[in-house]
C-alpha cells in the first residue's frame, strides 16, 4: 500500500468533532481501511517509522489502534443518525452547541442544502457555518437555525459549590499577587496600564475563561508521578497564557496535525547542531501542526515543559527555567514524545514535566526513552567510549557522528553520572533564551 497516502489522508476530519457530511463519512471509511491495513502489516509500520527508535513501533501501533476505534465510533454514530437514531451522535457532541445543531440536522435526515432551503440561504452558508461548528455565527442566526431544526434550548443553573467553571473562591492572595506581578512584567495583560485591582480582575477573568472553555484537568503529570493539580492556580494561570497564545496561532495559520506523520522527527534532532536550532525547531514543529510556545516560568512553578491539546492541535509549552542547550533539546524531545506516543491516550489531560526527576510513571518512562533514543540511540550509546569519557574528544566525536549538538551528549553524561559539576562549560548555558525569548510575542 502507499504509506505516503496513509500519512496524508489521516485526520482530514478533526478528531473530536462529529461527522457532518457524506463526503466526510467516505473519507473516514477510507482512513479506517488504511489503518486496518497498516495494523495488519509489520512492514507498513516499519516503513512509517523508518530510522526512528524501536520504541516508536509499539507507540504508533497503539496510536493507530486508538485512532481506528475513535473513527469507527464516529462513523457508526453518523450511520445510526442517518437511520433515525441520533443518540450516539448526540453523545459524541456532548454540550458543544455547534455540534448539537449538526446532530439535529442529521436527525431530521436533512442535507445541508435542505437546511439552507428551509432558511432561505445558499447551501454555501450552511457549509461555512458547519465547517467551524457554528463558532462564527451570531446569536440571532443561531436561534434561527435552532428553530428550523426544532431544537429546544435549555439551561441548568448550578450553585457555586458544584460549579467547575470558576476559580476557587478562596484564592491565596499571595499567589494571585505573584502571578499578577509576573503577568504585568511579561505582557500577559495586553499592555494595558491599569490599577492593581482592575489588573487582578482581568487576570482572574483570563484564567476563568480558560477553565470555562477547557475545564480543569483532574490529573496533570509532573514528571515525578501523576498528581492532582486541578486547583494549582499558578500552574493554571501559566497554562491559560500558553493556551491564549496558541489559540491565536492556530486561528491565524489554520494548522492541521497528522498523528502518523513522523518522518520529520529525524530532522528535528539534527537541528540541534545548528546555531539557531531552537528557532528552526519551532518553525519545523509548526509546519507539522504542533505549536511551540515559550512562556517564562512563574516563580516557584517547577515545570520545564508541558504538552496538551488546544482544539485538537498539540501545544508544547517550554519555560526555559534552565537556560541550557542540553535541557532545551531533551525537554523539547520529551514533550514531542508525548505528542507522538500519547496523542489519544493522555494529551487531552496534559503533561507538565520536570524532566530531571526520576521515579516517573509509564507514560513518562516512554517519553524519556523516546527522547533519549531519538537524540542518542541506545544501541550506539551502549558501546560508545563517550559513556565513560573524562575528556571531550570521544564526546565531540560521537556528537559529530550523530549530527547533533555536543551539549546534548555532555548533558546525558552529567545526568547519568548524577554529577552536575562536570562539563558545566559544555552544555550551552545561557544560549537558548537569547534566541527564543526575543520572539516570545510572535511565538
Amino acid at each position: 500500500m502507499d504509506t505516503t497516502y496513509l500519512l496524508c489522508i489521516l485526520c482530514r476530519v478533526p478528531p473530536n468533532t462529529v461527522i457532518s457530511t457524506d463526503r466526510q463519512a467516505r473519507d473516514l471509511e477510507a482512513e479506517i481501511e488504511l489503518i486496518s491495513q497498516a495494523l495488519s502489516s509489520e512492514q507498513t509500520l516499519k516503513s512509517i517509522i523508518d530510522g526512528l527508535p524501536d520504541l516508536a513501533i509499539e507507540g504508533i501501533r497503539r496510536s493507530l489502534t486508538t485512532e481506528k476505534r475513535e473513527l469507527s465510533k464516529k462513523l457508526d454514530a453518523y450511520r445510526q443518525a442517518q437511520a433515525g437514531n441520533a443518540d450516539s451522535m448526540k453523545e459524541l457532541a456532548g454540550t458543544d452547541l455547534g455540534d448539537l445543531l449538526i446532530v439535529a440536522r442529521l436527525a431530521q435526515n436533512w442535507k445541508q442544502k435542505d437546511l439552507a432551503r428551509k432558511l432561505g440561504l445558499q447551501e454555501q452558508a450552511i457549509q461555512r457555518w458547519e465547517a467551524d461548528r457554528y463558532r462564527s455565527i451570531n446569536l440571532a442566526n443561531y436561534m434561527k437555525v435552532a428553530r428550523a431544526l426544532s431544537v429546544e434550548l435549555s439551561a441548568q443553573f448550578h450553585s457555586s459549590q458544584v460549579s467547575k467553571w470558576l476559580p476557587p473562591p478562596d484564592l491565596n492572595p499571595s499567589e494571585v499577587q505573584k502571578v499578577l506581578k509576573h503577568a504585568r512584567a511579561h505582557g500577559w495583560l495586553d499592555g494595558h496600564d491599569s490599577d492593581e485591582e482592575d489588573a487582578k480582575k482581568r487576570l482572574i477573568r483570563h484564567v476563568t475563561e480558560h477553565v470555562g472553555r477547557y475545564g480543569t484537568p483532574s490529573l496533570l503529570r509532573t514528571g515525578i508521578n501523576v498528581k492532582d493539580h486541578s486547583e494549582d492556580w499558578v500552574l493554571l494561570s501559566w497554562k491559560a497564557q500558553v493556551t491564549r497564545r496558541a489559540e491565536s496561532i492556530i486561528e491565524n495559520e489554520r494548522l492541521s496535525y497528522r498523528p502518523l506523520d513522523v518522518s520529520w522527527l529525524k530532522e528535528l534532532a539534527k537541528l540541534s547542531a545548528k546555531a539557531d536550532g531552537p528557532l528552526q525547531a519551532q518553525a519545523l514543529l509548526r509546519e507539522h501542526g504542533i505549536v511551540l510556545v515559550i512562556e517564562r516560568n512563574i516563580p516557584g512553578m517547577e515545570v520545564d515543559g508541558a504538552a496538551f491539546l488546544v482544539e485538537n492541535i498539540p501545544v508544547i509549552g517550554l519555560t526555559l527555567r534552565r537556560d541550557a542547550l542540553d535541557n532545551f533539546w531533551f525537554t523539547l524531545m520529551h514533550e514531542v514524545a508525548h505528542v507522538i506516543l500519547h496523542y489519544r491516550t493522555g494529551l487531552a489531560s496534559g503533561f507538565f514535566d520536570d524532566v530531571e526527576h526520576a521515579e516517573v510513571d509509564e507514560f513518562e518512562q516512554e517519553a524519556n526513552k523516546f527522547a533519549s533514543d531519538l537524540l542518542v540511540p541506545e544501541e550506539l550509546w551502549s558501546r560508545s567510549p563517550a559513556r565513560i569519557a573524562k575528556v571531550s574528544a570521544p564526546i565531540e566525536n560521537l556528537a559529530k557522528q550523530l549530527g547533533i549538538a555536543p551539549a546534548i551528549v555532555y548533558g546525558r553524561i552529567r545526568f547519568e553520572r548524577k554529577n552536575y559539576t562536570i562539563f558545566s562549560d559544555k552544555i550551552g548555558l545561557g544560549s537558548v533564551k537569547k534566541l527564543l525569548l526575543p520572539e516570545v510575542s510572535d511565538a
